[in-house]
């Protein structure tokens, strides 16, 4: 009897092919709307970049002004994470979505003509507010609209977008600036415009609605700013994120200090920054097909020991190649923890409280980006370079334990008890909620995100109620 011949093996374009479809199959269309819409935004984000260049060359104001007003926009930040998030909750996705786009197109097209460095200052801070107050809105969307067994890779696709939209910004804003930086303000405006108009034409609102009545169960209890904050795991995962939110800006505050003083050019800093986006764009994806089914707790305690010898790794750089090698290190970490931190939010999450819940998170974001500058400029005034690069090692050390010790008893994967439904097309603003569970998934085996297409029907089959996962969830989910 003939030996069988094996089939051939697949070549190498066709294997990269193959994991290319399967990394972004199955998502609903409504997500490839938000993740347009992403996409478009983060190309216009001209302003926040240059605007220290605009106020110390074109408007000839001094560092310590130009610092000041970059002080103000990330205050603006803070303050509107938080309020963003209970709008998320009590307008809805869609409308909070919509408020913060048409005021950050009309603030940046404002700030333009602005001359007075008392106006300029306030714009700014309004300009801060009216540009972060989305990002609670569209987090919960995602977590609204996909399948909890594909959100990690979804939250991945969308960093990915936000980065390879940052890259080609930046490259054009400096080709506009040589036209005159109002060109900058009025194209930012733009673009904020056209994203605003992909989310009224395109995106329903997927705010949970008042599905308990058709169900004839009681109605969840509400969520307030009170039930974030006391649920405790869920405040620790935040403040752990603020360790590493720190330690990240500082690659855009302390670093080209520190190599200035080594006697290393701005081009030298552009060399050595351009690395992290470069492994995000080329590298978020693949890494995410690789450990979107993994525990969490481990790859957050992996990831912040990453970034913080990443980090750390900068006091031993004294050449261009060895400050690459440390952002290389500290980049893996980034693309490892960002979908993975989203993933464990959104799990943390009660589902009528997800625009709070990721308006808090957004908080701590916007805090250290207020707050960075001022530590790594003043531990190295004080202390010099090496102390805080070793303070960094320290702090990823610190977080790592931190999510080693709180997310051990993080409850196991459940089996997945609903299918997401999408938004129904005669009635956009009611949808059914998302399930909020991770789903066990087979060794090797991609699960399926298939959903129905139709409308929901009057009388749906019951599920099983999933197990709750924290304190807020229990309150929320009881029965």
């Amino acid at each position: 009897m003939p030996t069988p011949i094996p089939p051939p093996r697949p070549t190498l374009p066709a294997r990269l092919r193959r994991a290319a479809v399967e990394s972004v199959s199955g998502l609903p269309r409504q997500f490839w709307w938000l993740w347009t819409s992403t996409l478009i935004n983060r190309l216009g984000a001209f302003v926040a970049t240059f605007l220290a260049l605009y106020l110390t060359v074109e408007r000839g104001y001094s560092a310590s002004y130009a610092g000041l007003v970059g002080a103000l926009y990330g205050l603006g930040g803070v303050l509107s994470s938080v309020g963003a998030g209970v709008l998320t909750d009590r307008l809805g996705r869609r409308p909070t979505m919509l408020i913060a786009q048409l005021s950050t197109a009309a603030s940046v097209a404002l700030l333009g003509f602005m001359t007075d460095p008392v106006a300029i200052a306030a714009v700014a801070c309004v300009v801060g507010m009216a540009s972060n107050a989305s990002r609670p809105a569209v987090q919960a969307m995602m977590a609204d609209i996909v399948a909890p067994e594909d959100r990690v890779r979804a939250f991945a696709l969308n960093y990915w977008a936000i980065n390879l939209g940052f890259a080609v910004s930046s490259t054009a804003a400096g080709l506009i600036a040589q036209h005159g930086y109002l060109a900058l303000f009025l194209g930012e405006a733009t673009l904020v415009l056209a994203c605003a108009l992909v989310v009224f034409r395109k995106l329903p609102e997927t705010r949970p609605g008042d599905s308990h009545e058709a169900a004839g169960t009681p109605a969840p209890e509400a969520v307030s700013l009170r039930t974030v904050l006391r649920d405790g795991r869920f405040m620790t995962v935040v403040g752990l994120n603020l360790l590493l939110a720190l330690l990240f800006q500082q690659a855009y505050v302390s670093m080209p200090v520190s190599m200035g003083q080594d006697g290393f050019s701005s081009a030298d800093f552009g060399m050595v920054i351009a690395v992290n986006g470069i492994l995000i764009v080329l590298l978020q994806i693949p890494v995410t097909r690789f450990i979107e089914h993994r525990s969490p707790a481990m790859l957050l305690v992996g990831s912040a020991l990453l970034a913080g010898y990443g980090f750390g790794l900068t006091a031993l750089a004294g050449s261009v190649a060895m400050y690459a090698v440390a952002v290389a290190v500290w980049t893996l970490g980034e693309i490892i923890n960002s979908p993975t931190q989203m993933g464990l939010v959104v799990r943390l999450s009660p589902v009528h409280g997800r625009g709070r819940y990721q308006g808090m998170y957004s908080l701590s974001w916007s805090i250290a980006s207020l707050t960075a500058p001022l530590l790594g400029g003043t531990v190295i005034d004080h202390y010099g370079a090496d102390a805080l690069w070793a303070g960094c090692a320290a702090v990823g050390t610190v977080a790592a334990a931190g999510y080693g010790l709180l997310l051990r008893r993080l409850p196991g994967q459940e089996p997945h008890t609903a299918r997401r439904v999408s938004a129904p097309a005669e009635n956009p603003s009611n949808p059914a909620p998302a399930a909020d569970t991770l789903p066990a998934c087979p060794p090797g085996k991609r699960p399926s995100s298939a959903c129905p297409a139709g409308p929901r029907t009057s009388s749906p089959t019951p599920s099983p109620t999933p197990v709750p996962t924290n304190d807020a969830a229990r309150a929320v989910r009881s029965r």
